[in-house]
């Protein structure tokens, strides 16, 4: 049976069916007793996961549609940003942000609120205009942002249907310079910690906490002006990966080079695997008014991660106003932990992770592995309930669910 990128996790589902048609798709969407989308596999858990049928995107006709006039662009939910960005890159347009990754569906990062860095730049889920879905009687649907329930379709999990298309706001091409620096003190960073952010229009920390500095500071402006100084810390005089030993020909292009914002927005090359493959990653988006608290309680469980731990990347996002969103309502800070893929050894200190953030409004990525149940994540999410609502009606026969649904957002199965 398929397994996910990471190797983790073994799907249960019946059946991996794979449409070449949106047509095909609404014929098993419309008589599955229970159905998932699966796109690039890149979750760490069972989110997309079924005991029916997977419906795989990735065989469905690509389409790149680009409307210059409202500055948007319609595609097909399984296409990769890397490749739409190289396609709007070709035609003279952009978007405002990517993730690390470049090799991840357009659908599936949306659905699960993956997101790049920047103080003033949301989620990749804040730039959709619009979804077009399938719903579980196998019907075409849309909805458009300005609809009443709009922002609770957007980071919906697949509850609500599975996306053949989404449309993103885009904008004239723009580039990118990427300036790394090295050995900065976290007591430096905390202090100064709006005016590093702020410093580039996306900005990446690492780090090993034990240590007590940031190993290596990702700055990433528009244009070509140089970055400020850093406080002291010493620009990197080489290509550097923020996995210890790992190949730099993988990373994109570093050394204050500006180029195309596809080729440098990604930490990842989109013509190598990216990063290792063979890890576990979590994170949480903390508020960013506990970014400091946050850290503190993180530099105290250094020693928990020992063996465990790779790198931290600590990034930022700008507030937005989507349900299920781990940016709802306010900007966030994401911590976010790439493991070695232990994983009985990382799923052990999760507890500790989440008793330290949790308290402070953290809300984990719905797509790397956590351990926060409803109960506990009720609180961060003050949509939740409306959520329920809207997956109800739209999907009375829970068609959608699964157990992942069931354990963290209470939907029952």
């Amino acid at each position: 049976m398929t397994k996910n990128w990471a190797g983790n996790h073994e799907y249960a589902a019946a059946r991996v069916q794979e449409p070449a048609s949106v047509g095909e798709l609404q014929d098993l969407v419309g008589s599955a007793e229970r159905v998932r989308a699966l796109g690039t596999r890149h979750s760490f858990t069972d989110v997309a996961d079924t005991t029916g049928d997977l419906v795989s995107t990735a065989g469905l006709p690509v389409e790149i549609e680009l409307d210059g006039d409202r500055q948007q662009v319609r595609v097909s939910g399984g296409v990769r940003y890397g490749d739409l960005a190289a396609t709007l890159q070709e035609r003279g347009w952009a978007l405002a942000t990517m993730a690390s990754l470049p090799h991840i569906s357009v659908a599936g990062a949306v659905a699960t609120g993956t997101h790049g860095s920047g103080d003033r730049t949301g989620s990749l889920a804040a730039a959709v205009a619009g979804l077009d879905l399938v719903g579980a009687d196998g019907a075409l649907r849309s909805t458009r942002r300005g609809d009443d329930d709009f922002p609770g379709h957007v980071v919906s999990l697949g509850a609500l249907g599975v996306a053949t298309h989404v449309i993103l706001d885009v904008e004239p091409t723009y580039d990118v310079r990427q300036d790394l620096y090295t050995d900065l003190p976290w007591d430096v960073a905390v202090a100064h910690f709006d005016e590093l952010t702020s410093s580039a229009y996306s900005v990446s920390l690492f780090t090993d906490w034990s240590s007590g500095r940031v190993g290596q500071v990702w700055l990433k402006g528009r244009g070509d002006s140089a970055p400020p100084d850093l406080w002291g810390a010493p620009a990197a005089t080489a290509t550097l990966h923020m996995l210890s030993g790992a190949d730099t020909a993988a990373v994109t292009r570093q050394g204050g080079v500006a180029g195309p914002w596809n080729r440098r927005l990604p930490h990842f090359r989109m013509e190598f695997t990216p990063s290792r493959g063979e890890e576990l990653q979590s994170e949480y988006l903390v508020p960013r008014p506990q970014v400091g608290e946050a850290i503190t309680r993180l530099r105290g469980l250094a020693s928990l991660f020992e063996g465990l731990l790779q790198v931290t990347e600590v990034r930022t996002i700008a507030a937005d106003d989507l349900w299920l969103s781990g940016a709802y309502g306010g900007d966030a800070v994401g911590l976010h932990f790439t493991w070695v893929r232990d994983v009985p050894g990382v799923y052990a200190v999760l507890p500790r992770i989440e008793e330290a953030l949790l308290p402070l409004g953290a809300r984990p990525h719905w797509g790397k592995c956590f351990l926060a149940t409803a109960e506990l994540l009720r609180p961060a999410y003050p949509r939740m309930g409306d959520f329920h609502d809207l997956a109800e009606r739209l999907d009375p026969s829970h068609k959608f669910r699964n157990a992942f649904l069931e354990r963290h957002l209470g939907l029952a199965l």
